[in-house]
C-alpha cells in the first residue's frame, strides 16, 4: 500500500497558485469524450516555480500554456508544469471513458445519462486541476452531445446559451457567477421527464424550479419540488437566506454512492431521494425526500456561498447543515419525533464510531482516504455541536452569529474556528472551551449523584465527566456541557426547569426552596452528546414516563425504563435464573398506550423497543445470544399483557390517514406477532386492503420476525408487483436481509444472483448486504461466522467495482471489541482476508489497517 499516506491537518498550507476562471468544454462521445479545460492561473507564491495539478485515470491529449505547447511531468495522480509566470491561460485537454468508470466518482454513466460526482476529490477525474476546497473560480461550462440520446445538457450556474451543430448534435452553455471550488462542479445529459415550478423570493424575484428523473417518473417527482419550494420559504424566514441563481434543478440518477450532492445550482440526487407516490413510498420515505432536498438547499449558503477551507473542516459544512435541516423538519413537523430520530442516529450508530477503531473528532486531525470521514461523527455529532451553541446562546444570538459569519466569510473557504468565532463575537459569550468538542474525538461519560437535604430545602447535583481515551488521543480535557434538566414534584408538577453550564470534571449545583425530594429529568432533550449514568429507580423513570414536560424526556424514560428489564434478563440468563419483567414496567406501558393526550407518533416510537446496536452501545461487552433471546423475551411479555389494549388500537386506528396513526398502527400490528400466530390474520388482511405503501410494508415487516406460509406468500405478491421498480424492491430485498428467521442468510446468498440486485449499484448493495451487517445482528454475527464470511465476499467483490461503497459497508466488521473472543478471532480474520488483497484500496486500507490496530 504504498499509496496509503495519512494527510495531516497540522500539515495544510496554503496554495501556491490559484485558478480565478475556468472554461470547460465538454465534447460527449461514449467512451472517448473529451475536455477542455481553460484556467485562469495565478501564482499567489512569488517564490513558486513549479504548478502541482492533480488528475486521476485521463489521458492527456495537450497541454499549453498561453497557446503554446509546453512541457509537463506526468506522474501518478498529479501533473507538473515549471513556470516563472505570474498569472497565464493554461489549456489542457484530456480524453474520458465515461462507460468504464463504475467507481461513480468524476463523469459516469448512469442509466444511459452522463453524471457527475465530484466530492470530496472527484474533479480530478475529469480534467487536471487545483482539485481542493480552497481554490474558487468562476466557471463557464459548455457542453455538446448528440441531440436525440441526450436532448437535456445541464451544469452549473445560469443557462446563457444553446444551439444546434451539425450531425443531429447540439449545445449548451452555462455561466456559474459565483466563485465555487471544483468539488461543487456538475454536469448531468440526459434524456428525462421535466416538472417545472417556479418559486417568487421575498426580493420578488422569479426562480425557475426543475426536477429531471427517469422516463415514465413523472408523477413521482411533485412532493420533490413542493419540498424544495417549502426549503426556499423557510430558509428565508427562519435564517434570513435568499436563493442568489435564476433557476434551481435537481437530477434524479439511480447510480448514486451518496444520498444527493449540492453542487451549485444543479443538484445530482439519489433517485431514493426524490421519486415518491403513495403506492410505492413509505411514510418515512416522504419524510426522508423532504429532509434532504432540505439539507441539499440549505448548502446554497452553509457550504457553496461560504466553503470549507480543507477538508477537514467537513463538519463547517456538514455539521451546520445537518442541524439546518433538522429544524426545518421540526418547524414543518413533529420536533419531538424528530428530535427522537436525530438521538438515535447518535446514540445507535455515532456512540460505536465513537468507542471503534475509527473513533475521530468532527474535526479529524489526519486521514488516509478522505471518503472515509463522510461519517455520522462528522455530520451527526457535528450537527450536535451546532445545537449546543444554540443551547448556550438561544435563537436570537445564534442567529446574529449566522449574519456575522455571511458578512465576513461570503465568498471564502474558511474553518471551523472561524464560525466558532463569529458566533462568539455577534453573542459575546465566550466559547474558547466550547471549541474543544471540534478536535475531541470519544463520547464523554456524565455521572450524576443526588442528594435532598429536607431540612433546608436543598437539592444537590453532583455532575462528573470523563471522556475514555482513544488510539490518537490519551489526554481527555473537561468539556463545555449544556447540560438541560427539570425537577418534578410528587404530584408531576415541574419545580425548576433551567440548562445549566458543565465545565469541570466534577461540578456541584445546588438548588435552593426545593420543598420535596423531586424526581430529577437530566439532559432533556439530549442536550448534550454524552453516556449519562444515573441511578434511576423504577418508580422515577415510570413517573418521568408520565409528567416530565419534555416529550422527548418521556421517550428517553422509557428506553431506560425497557433497557434496564434488558438487562436484568441477560443477567437471569447467564445464573440460570427465570426472567421476568417487572409489572410497573408493564403498567406503565399499558398507561402510554391507553393515554388520550398523546402525540401518536410518539406514543409508537416509545413501544419501538431499543434496537440490538443500541443496547450492545449501553455495555462494556456483550454476550450477543443473551441479549438477542433478552430482548425478544421482554418485547413479548409487554406485548402479551397489552394485548388488548395493542388490538383497540390497532382496529381504531385502521382508517385513520395520517402519517402518525399510520406509524403507531403498524407498530401494534408488530407487537400483536408476537402475541400469537393468529395475527398473522391481521397482517395479511392489512397488506391485501392497503391503499400505501407504508401499510403494506408495515404488514410485511410485522411477519418478518421469521418465516411462515403467510410471509413467503405475501413476499412472493410483492415480487411479482413491483419487480420492474428497482426502488420498491429496495425495500424487498431489506425485508429478506433483516427477517429474523435462522435461513436469513442462506437466502441472502442466493438473492445475489436476483434479477433486482447488482453490486454495481449501491442502492442495491446497502438493501441487501449493508441492511444486513447492521440491521440483522443476530444473524450477522452467527456463532459459525458465516455473517462475516457474507459481508467478506461481498466487501471484495466491491474493492474493485466500488471502494467507497465497500468502505461504508465494512464498518460492522470492524467494531468487534465488545463481542466474546470466538466472534473476534473471526472478525479478524475477515479483516486479513481484506489485508491480503494485492489491489486494496485506500478506503479499505485505512478502516481495516486501524481495526487491526496496524
Amino acid at each position: 500500500m504504498t499509496q496509503a499516506q495519512a494527510k495531516y491537518l497540522k500539515d495544510y498550507t496554503a496554495p501556491r497558485f490559484t485558478i480565478t476562471h475556468l472554461d470547460l468544454s465538454f465534447t460527449l462521445e461514449g467512451k472517448e469524450t473529451q475536455v477542455v479545460a481553460k484556467s485562469q492561473v495565478v501564482r499567489l507564491d512569488s517564490t513558486a516555480t513549479c504548478l502541482i495539478l492533480d488528475g486521476d485515470e485521463m489521458k492527456i491529449l495537450s497541454v499549453k500554456i498561453n497557446g503554446e505547447d509546453v512541457s509537463y511531468k506526468q506522474g501518478l495522480t498529479n501533473l507538473s508544469i515549471d513556470t516563472q509566470l505570474d498569472e497565464f491561460q493554461l489549456e489542457i485537454v484530456t480524453q474520458l471513458d465515461p462507460e468504464a468508470n463504475l467507481s461513480l466518482e468524476g463523469l459516469y454513466m448512469s442509466d444511459g445519462a452522463y453524471c457527475t460526482q465530484c466530492e470530496a476529490e472527484g474533479f480530478r477525474r475529469i480534467t487536471y486541476f487545483l482539485d481542493r476546497p480552497d481554490v474558487l473560480a468562476i466557471y463557464t461550462v459548455r457542453i455538446e452531445a448528440d441531440k436525440t440520446a441526450f436532448p437535456y445538457l445541464l451544469s452549473n450556474g445560469n443557462p446563457i446559451e444553446k444551439g444546434s451543430l451539425d450531425g443531429d448534435r447540439h449545445f449548451a452553455k452555462w455561466h456559474d457567477p459565483f466563485p465555487k471550488p471544483a468539488y461543487l462542479f456538475a454536469l448531468v445529459a440526459g434524456d428525462f421527464d421535466l416538472l417545472e415550478d417556479e418559486f417568487i423570493t421575498r426580493s420578488n424575484r422569479a426562480v425557475k424550479l426543475q426536477v429531471f428523473v427517469d422516463k415514465g417518473n413523472l408523477n413521482k417527482a411533485h412532493h420533490a419540488i413542493a419540498s424544495l419550494k417549502k426549503s426556499m420559504a423557510w430558509d428565508e424566514s427562519r435564517f434570513n437566506l435568499e436563493y442568489d441563481l435564476d433557476i434551481y434543478m435537481i437530477v434524479a440518477v439511480d447510480f448514486f454512492n451518496m444520498g444527493a450532492m449540492e453542487n451549485k445550482g444543479l443538484n445530482v440526487f439519489n433517485t431514493k431521494y426524490v421519486l415518491a407516490d403513495t403506492s410505492s413510498a413509505t411514510d418515512e420515505d416522504y419524510h426522508g425526500i423532504e429532509a434532504v432536498v432540505g439539507h441539499e438547499y440549505f448548502h446554497n449558503w452553509t457550504g457553496n456561498r461560504v466553503t470549507c477551507r480543507d477538508w477537514f473542516q467537513l463538519s463547517l459544512k456538514e455539521g451546520l447543515t445537518v442541524f439546518r435541516d433538522q429544524e426545518f423538519s421540526s418547524d414543518l413537523g413533529s420536533r419531538a419525533v424528530n428530535r427522537i430520530h436525530a438521538i438515535k442516529v447518535i446514540k445507535n450508530q455515532q456512540f460505536a464510531e465513537d468507542s471503534g477503531p475509527m473513533s475521530h473528532p468532527i474535526r479529524p486531525e489526519s486521514v488516509i482516504e478522505m471518503n472515509n470521514f463522510y461519517t455520522v461523527t462528522v455530520y451527526n455529532k457535528g450537527a450536535e455541536v451546532i445545537r449546543m451553541l444554540h443551547t448556550l446562546l438561544g435563537e436570537q444570538k445564534f442567529q446574529a452569529g449566522m449574519q456575522l459569519y455571511f458578512q465576513r466569510h461570503d465568498g471564502q473557504a474558511v474553518t471551523c474556528d472561524d464560525f466558532v468565532a463569529a458566533m462568539q463575537d455577534a453573542s459575546g459569550v465566550d466559547l474558547v472551551q466550547f471549541k474543544l468538542w471540534y478536535s475531541q474525538s470519544g463520547t464523554p461519560v456524565v455521572t450524576v449523584e443526588e442528594d435532598y437535604d429536607e431540612v433546608n430545602a436543598c437539592y444537590r447535583l453532583t455532575i462528573k465527566q470523563t471522556t475514555p481515551e482513544s488510539a490518537e488521543q490519551k489526554d481527555k480535557q473537561a468539556l463545555h456541557i449544556p447540560f438541560d434538566l427539570e425537577l418534578l414534584s410528587g404530584q408531576g408538577e415541574s419545580m425548576l426547569s433551567a440548562v445549566i453550564d458543565v465545565k469541570q470534571a466534577s461540578q456541584e449545583f445546588i438548588f435552593n426552596d426545593i420543598t420535596e425530594k423531586p424526581v430529577p429529568s437530566l439532559l432533556q432533550n439530549f442536550s448534550a452528546p454524552v453516556k449519562l449514568v444515573f441511578d434511576y429507580s423504577i418508580e422515577q423513570l415510570v413517573h418521568l414516563m408520565r409528567f416530565a414536560s419534555s416529550e422527548v424526556a418521556r421517550w428517553e424514560a422509557s428506553v431506560t425504563l425497557v433497557s434496564q428489564s434488558i438487562w436484568d434478563n441477560v443477567a437471569n440468563l447467564q445464573l440460570n435464573q427465570a426472567m421476568h419483567v417487572d409489572p410497573r414496567v408493564v403498567d406503565a406501558y399499558r398507561g402510554v398506550l391507553l393515554s388520550p393526550s398523546l402525540d401518536l407518533a410518539l406514543v409508537a416510537e416509545i413501544f419501538t423497543l431499543p434496537s440490538v446496536s443500541a443496547l450492545i452501545e449501553q455495555a462494556e461487552s456483550v454476550e450477543l445470544d443473551a441479549l438477542g433471546t433478552a430482548r425478544d423475551y421482554v418485547a413479548e411479555e409487554i406485548a402479551t399483557a397489552c394485548e388488548d389494549e395493542l388490538v383497540t388500537r390497532y382496529r381504531e386506528l385502521a382508517g385513520v390517514d395520517n402519517a402518525a396513526a399510520r406509524a403507531l398502527k403498524n407498530t401494534c400490528l408488530f407487537l400483536l406477532q408476537k402475541v400469537s400466530d393468529e395475527y398473522q390474520e391481521y397482517a395479511e388482511d392489512q397488506y391485501v386492503q392497503a391503499a400505501n405503501m407504508t401499510d403494506s410494508l408495515g404488514a410485511l415487516q410485522a411477519l418478518n420476525g421469521e418465516a411462515s406460509s403467510v410471509r413467503t406468500r405475501l413476499m412472493a405478491d410483492y415480487e411479482s408487483k413491483w419487480k420492474s421498480t428497482p426502488l420498491v424492491m429496495d425495500k424487498w430485498l431489506t425485508l429478506h436481509a433483516t427477517c429474523g428467521d435462522d435461513k436469513c442468510l442462506e437466502t441472502l446468498v442466493a438473492l445475489t444472483d436476483h434479477e433486482s440486485f447488482s453490486y454495481s449499484n449501491p442502492n442495491r448493495v446497502r438493501s441487501l448486504v449493508g441492511a444486513f451487517a447492521a440491521g440483522n445482528l443476530i444473524q450477522f454475527h452467527d456463532i459459525e461466522g458465516k455473517g462475516y464470511d457474507f459481508l467478506t465476499d461481498a466487501i471484495i467483490k466491491l474493492n474493485k467495482v466500488n471502494p467507497q461503497v465497500a468502505a461504508r459497508i465494512i464498518t460492522p466488521l470492524i467494531q468487534f471489541k465488545k463481542f466474546d473472543s470466538s466472534r473476534q478471532a473471526m472478525m479478524k480474520a475477515s479483516l486479513e482476508r481484506i489485508l491480503g488483497l494485492p489491489d486494496l484500496s485506500k478506503d479499505l486500507y485505512e478502516k481495516v489497517s486501524k481495526a487491526l490496530g496496524l
